[in-house]
């Protein structure tokens, strides 16, 4: 079956070339994208779907969230915005929520938020555990997760539970946890921060996980200076998130991770003998929920860092799943112009899950970007231009959804 999506006003690619089409046209089959190209010169399909003169963009690639949890903690963000400070105890109380909650609850949960991220444009989700925090829970939070979303990151080193000597439950987690859950997880990741994890600490999960075969993330730099950014190059993570605090050393480290790196590849993935390196990501909406500086897009990208934008959906510190006001947030903010905040939360997405390229890795297309052989997964916007996320903020401007190559929304 195929699908020939035409009349498209302006058509963001956010592929290696950075093409922007007008009075463009995309053609689904199955799966995948099988051409694209200029309206007039489109071929024939089975069915025909009129854009009528909006914008076409890749589906969001949200590469940061934590959507197995239940609970709530309104009465913690009541408290933040009347001036507390934001600390990492607050995941403690949802912890609890979250092992009080049975298999089928926690599963629907977490497929309603699945289901409200697609309809707002995202194709492709990462999530995370870190809400179970013992050897049980840990495994059932993978468990359920890789049963909802695409990417399952295992994140027992979330929080040291209260009562547990901190380097007794480093071992749990980089031992009988990491086993029990290690079928359901494809990476790994350590909260080092104050309060969380500290440098030793996180550095024996990063090993662990590694030992294990995990791809590796880590949570780092969002409280203050520290040293997440610098153990994620070391370990070659695929991207270190927050990054709200970084020094000339912290930017000069992942820009290095960069150096010769080829973005345009070859089919199977990057052609430069260093390959990739470690993606930042930054999440505004944790930034403006927690009050923190918001993390300094501009001065990475202007370093030559590779850039993602994430939801960092999650109870206590961003309960949203809005990747548009990600974007626009990026784009009134920080400092981003349109086409690299959308390409931040597109392409970057992907890169930072290592899916940016090839049409086939590991039984799954390239997703982030628009080009022949990805993945089809598409976002048309309630208008003619990817400006419009910005021009017109907070209003919902999502018209149509396909994702893997069937029609979502």
């Amino acid at each position: 079956m195929s699908t020939l999506i035409t009349n498209i006003a302006e058509l963001m690619t956010q592929d290696a070339d950075r093409r922007v089409l007008h009075d463009a046209a995309v053609v689904i089959e199955g799966e995948r994208i099988s051409w694209l190209g200029a309206a007039a010169d489109a071929p024939a399909a089975d069915e025909a779907v009129d854009a009528g003169g909006r914008a076409l963009l890749p589906g969001w690639v949200d590469s940061h969230t934590h959507l197995i949890f239940a609970g709530d903690r309104t009465a913690e963000f009541e408290a933040r915005m009347a001036g507390e400070s934001y600390s990492a105890g607050g995941i403690a109380v949802t912890t609890g929520a979250t092992r009080s909650t049975g298999d089928f609850d926690l599963t629907r949960l977490a497929m309603g938020r699945v289901a409200e991220a697609v309809s707002q444009g995202t194709t492709y989700l990462e999530t995370k555990t870190g809400y179970g925090l013992d050897v049980e829970n840990e495994a059932r939070s993978a468990r359920i997760a890789s049963t909802v979303v695409d990417e399952v990151t295992y994140l027992g080193a979330h929080l040291v539970p209260a009562g547990m000597d901190a380097e007794d439950y480093t071992s749990l987690v980089c031992g009988p946890m990491l086993a029990a859950v290690r079928p359901y997880v494809q990476w790994a990741d350590v909260f080092c921060e104050r309060g969380a994890f500290n440098e030793d600490q996180s550095r024996r999960v990063l090993q662990a996980c590694t030992d294990a075969g995990l791809g590796l993330r880590v949570h780092g730099n969002q409280l203050g200076e520290g040293p997440g950014v610098q153990l994620a190059v070391e370990f070659g993570a695929a991207s270190v998130d927050h990054v709200n605090y970084l020094s000339a050393a912290d930017i000069d480290a992942l820009a290095g991770s960069w150096s010769g790196w080829d973005e345009g590849g070859s089919p199977g993935g990057p052609a430069a003998p260093g390959g990739r390196g470690t993606v930042a990501t930054c999440l505004p909406a944790c930034d403006l929920s927690t009050r923190q500086p918001l993390a300094p897009g501009r001065a990475l990208l202007d370093a030559g860092v590779q850039l993602a934008l994430a939801s960092n959906c999650n109870p206590g510190t961003s309960y949203t799943s809005s990747m548009a006001f990600c974007v626009t947030t990026a784009v009134l903010q920080m400092r981003l112009s349109v086409h690299e905040a959308v390409r931040a939360a597109t392409y970057g997405g992907a890169l930072a899950l290592r899916r940016e390229s090839g049409n086939d890795v590991d039984g799954e297309r390239a997703v982030g970007s628009i080009a022949v052989g990805h993945r089809a997964d598409l976002h048309l916007l309630n208008a003619p231009s990817a400006t419009h996320l910005a021009y017109r903020p907070g209003i919902p401007l999502t018209h149509a959804v396909w994702r893997a190559g069937a029609r979502a929304r």
